[in-house]
């Protein structure tokens, strides 16, 4: 009996696409994906390991980042793009896998350069992710997890997690993309 799943050896390590092309991790340049690929990924994964107290997509938190900055809005909205191919792990566990982290920056780098990303939205993107990751944590999280913030002198960013449903989300990243793009 021959199975056939949704992983395979070829040219590297590849996943198939909820648009049926395959996205192979070791060289995504070469690979065929789209900007509805990273929403649909992306709108299915859950924040925080899904230790919160209910569903929260990593798409939706690409929407707060995008809105609470003032320039580099696409690259914000993309930031976690690479997840939609790779998960999103914790922080604590991609410190322990070095390898991991060279794979997401491989990623990155190739989802910069097919949407055309600027490289110099890094700093500015990192400071609206800490800022949306306070205030989710004071919405999602057990009394006192954000203590961090006040201690790093972060203020946490003006958005209301709404808890949006893949479908919503997906429709929602897609649509702030768009008007971002056109």
């Amino acid at each position: 009996m021959n199975v056939q799943v949704a992983v395979k050896m070829k040219s590297g390590p590849s996943i198939m696409l909820a648009s049926g092309t395959w996205f192979d991790l070791l060289d995504p340049w070469h690979s065929h994906f789209t900007i509805e690929d990273i929403a649909q990924g992306l709108s299915n994964i859950c924040r925080y390991a899904g230790q919160c107290r209910d569903f929260y997509s990593v798409a939706e938190h690409s929407l707060h980042v995008c809105d609470t900055i003032e320039e580099f809005k696409l690259e914000a909205l993309l930031h976690d793009a690479a997840e939609a191919f790779i998960g999103d792990i914790t922080r604590p566990l991609k410190q322990l896998l070095p390898e991991y982290k060279a794979i997401e920056a491989n990623v990155e780098a190739a989802i910069y350069s097919r949407f055309g990303l600027n490289q110099m939205a890094t700093p500015h993107v990192k400071l609206a992710d800490l800022r949306v990751l306070a205030a989710e944590q004071s919405q999602l999280m057990p009394v006192g997890t954000d203590y961090w913030a006040a201690q790093s002198d972060v203020r946490p960013a003006p958005v209301t997690v709404e808890f949006l449903s893949p479908s919503n989300a997906r429709d929602r990243f897609l649509a702030k993309f768009h008007e971002l793009t056109c």
